[in-house]
Formats: C-alpha cells, structure tokens, sequence
C-alpha cells in the first residue's frame, strides 16, 4: 500500500559515505541489465506486496486466489513477505505466504478513521494468533501522515504488544522519526524504517551513501535493537524530484547496489515494491505507478 506524498528535505546535503555502488560508465544496458538478472535471481531478504491489478485500488476486496497467484510468483526470489493491512482481502497476504513457505512482516494500517483502525488491530492480533505473523507492524507512517498522536500511536503499539507477547511487534515509519521520539525504540521489539534517497532529491550517484546514511541515523538510537530497512526503492519512470531522476537504468542500480549493501553488510531490507500499482499515481502522481520490480502486467520488467 504505502500511500507517500512528494517531499523534498535538506537531507541532500548531509555527508554521506565514500561509496557510490557499481559504476555506471563500466556498464552499457545489455550489462547492466544481466547484472539486474543475477541479483534478483540471487534472491532477496524481503519484498513488499502489491495488491492491486489495473482498476482496483485500497478499499476493494481482493481475493485470495489474486493473493495466491502473486505471492506463487515472488517466491522464487524472496524469504519474507511484508503486507500493509489486515482487512479487505490483505489478510489473504500473510496466510498465502505461509502456504508457500515465506515468512511474513504484517502490518495493520492505521489513519485517522479510529473505526477502521480497531478493525485492523484485531484482525493483526487475530492473524498473529494464528501462527501467520512473524513480525507485527502496528501502522505505517502514521506519524509522517499526521494522522495519529505519538501517544495515540504508542498506546496501539502497547495493545499489540499485549495481545500477542511471543510476536515481535514494531512500527514502520520514515528514518527521522525514531531520531526525533525515542519512545518509540523505547516501545518496540524490532526497530522498522523507511528509506528512500529518492524522496529527498538525491541523485542516483549519491543515492546508495544516502540510504547508509539513513539507516545508520537510525542504528544509532536503536538501543541496540534490531533494525530493518522496511521499505526502499527507485522508480523507473516518472516525474524527477530534486535531484532525484526516475529511469530504468537508475532503477536497476539502485536495486543492485541495495541488495549487495543488505548482503555485505548483513542488513535485512524489504525491497519496494513488487508489482507496478497504477492507482498510486492519484496520491504520488505519475512516479507513483513504477515503483515495481515487475510491471503491472506481473512481468519482470528487465
């Protein structure tokens, strides 16, 4: 699901590391398209699901054969699946992947309808309850959103925590906010964050020391904490943002030079995203729609 907003901060100016990833001048297209192969037949720690086909979008009821058949083409090439929500058919998400042997991140979607949000908090539990949730996300930039208080947001977290005490139970937001309220590393079993280089209008050159820069922000007030990237990713179409250029070869070196940093480096990453949604170019514009490792039509797409 991930709804996001355009927004440009002044992280684009921080210090970032010495290390640029593959270098693009050694690589024409045709290389650079085998080494996008390589590396995701040599498979990821996770990816995050795409529910929607063409002519859906949040709030119709998915079926779980839809579910089935997507979760049958990721399992080649991941170990976990991380799902949004847990009503309207994406509970489907978590009780498929298990079918097909991949563990699962299971997020309940939280916003500012306090109805819909008890929905999702018992059918989290519920899931949990179940032996379907390996780890339990309690919302997802609900705080970038404005959405919720952070005391709204950690008393969510505490009725989770709970409700299911054998599952580790965390929240998934933008990097910056575990530095700005430690209450909610002080909350949370497993530390979940959100980092993209291209939402801060960072050139695809400086994009990789970013992202390290990111997560190292957030490895600094984990408190020890495991902490995983829960969403990153470079789209490979649509509008620039800063310096920020969407494209197909900036998309396939972005996912190249992450997977090799989560390999080398030992750090769980949820790549962003599976298949193309084009029902996110309302809330994102056209970027929105591109964000996949496989096109719309469930194709890989280099």
């Amino acid at each position: 699901m991930s709804f996001r907003k355009k927004h440009f901060l002044k992280a684009n100016t921080a210090h970032f590391a010495d290390s640029e990833g593959i270098d693009l001048i050694d690589h024409n297209r045709e290389d650079l398209q085998q080494l996008w192969r390589h590396t995701i037949d040599n498979g990821m720690h996770g990816i995050c699901f795409s529910m929607y086909e063409d002519g859906q979008e949040p709030g119709d009821i998915i079926t779980e054969n839809q579910v089935e058949r997507r979760i049958k083409i990721l399992k080649p090439y991941t170990k976990w699946i991380r799902s949004f929500s847990c009503i309207e058919g994406n509970e489907f998400v978590p009780q498929m992947a298990k079918k097909n042997g991949l563990k699962t991140l299971v997020g309940a979607w939280l916003s500012d309808d306090l109805e819909k949000n008890e929905l999702e908090i018992a059918a989290l539990v519920d899931l949990a309850k179940k032996g379907f949730v390996d780890i339990a996300a309690v919302g997802n930039e609900v705080l970038y959103r404005n959405d919720l208080s952070v005391n709204q947001l950690l008393a969510y977290i505490k009725r989770v925590k709970d409700a299911i005490p054998d599952t580790p139970v965390g929240y998934v937001d933008a990097y910056y906010e575990f530095t700005l309220h430690p209450e909610l590393v002080e909350q949370s079993d497993v530390i979940l964050t959100n980092c993209y280089p291209y939402w801060e209008g960072t050139s695809i050159e400086n994009s990789l020391d970013h992202m390290n820069d990111m997560f190292n922000k957030v490895l600094n007030v984990s408190k020890g904490k495991r902490v995983i990237v829960t969403e990153t990713g470079w789209p490979s179409q649509g509008e620039s943002l800063g310096g920020a250029n969407p494209s197909s070869i900036n998309a396939m070196k972005y996912f190249i030079d992450t997977q090799n940093w989560s390999h080398d480096h030992n750090i769980d990453v949820f790549y962003f995203s599976s298949f193309d949604e084009s029902w996110k170019k309302g809330d994102e514009g056209e970027v929105g729609a591109y964000w996949g490792l496989w096109d719309k039509d469930e194709v890989l797409k280099f």
